[in-house]
């Protein structure tokens, strides 16, 4: 039995106001605020399903798209979920939603992480999705798979 067997692998959400420090020179949100965000709230799904913080980096930002501004007020919704598990890797996808009144996301992207020993040497973190979780998640699997053939 695989370790996520044992624990529920959860769809993270995380709410933020967007405030005027957030704007960039056209009064939308800053583009670089939002990859701060996006990338926070993927890893705080690796956070989630390993529990060893310390052991996490950054490996790649597979991309950030954006469908719709925001602006002073909005509060958005992000929402990261697991959609692949390497040997030694951890992909993220993160969805963003704006004022909780559209099912199309304003922002997309996805977030990998390796896991590393004290002296940053990557290791294996011995877990792997079920059947049955990617098939629950296909698509977001899919886009992972298609996503770290562009490393």
């Amino acid at each position: 039995m695989s370790t996520q067997e044992k624990k529920e692998i959860r769809e993270i959400l995380i709410s933020r106001i967007i405030k005027s420090e957030d704007l960039n020179h056209h009064g939308t949100l800053f583009a670089g605020r939002m990859a701060e965000w996006l990338v926070e709230a993927c890893l705080i799904s690796t956070i989630d399903l390993l529990r060893k913080p310390e052991d996490i980096v950054c490996a790649r930002i597979h991309g950030m798209n954006f469908h719709k501004s925001s602006t002073t007020g909005d509060i958005i919704e992000i929402k990261s979920r697991i959609a692949h598990l390497g040997e030694k890797s951890l992909t993220v996808d993160a969805k963003v939603f704006v004022n909780g009144k559209d099912d199309t996301p304003s922002v997309t992207g996805m977030v990998t992480f390796v896991t590393v020993d004290k002296k940053g040497i990557p290791y294996a973190h011995g877990m792997t999705l079920s059947p049955g979780y990617i098939e629950e998640n296909r698509l977001i699997y899919l886009a992972a798979l298609e996503a770290r053939k562009h490393r």
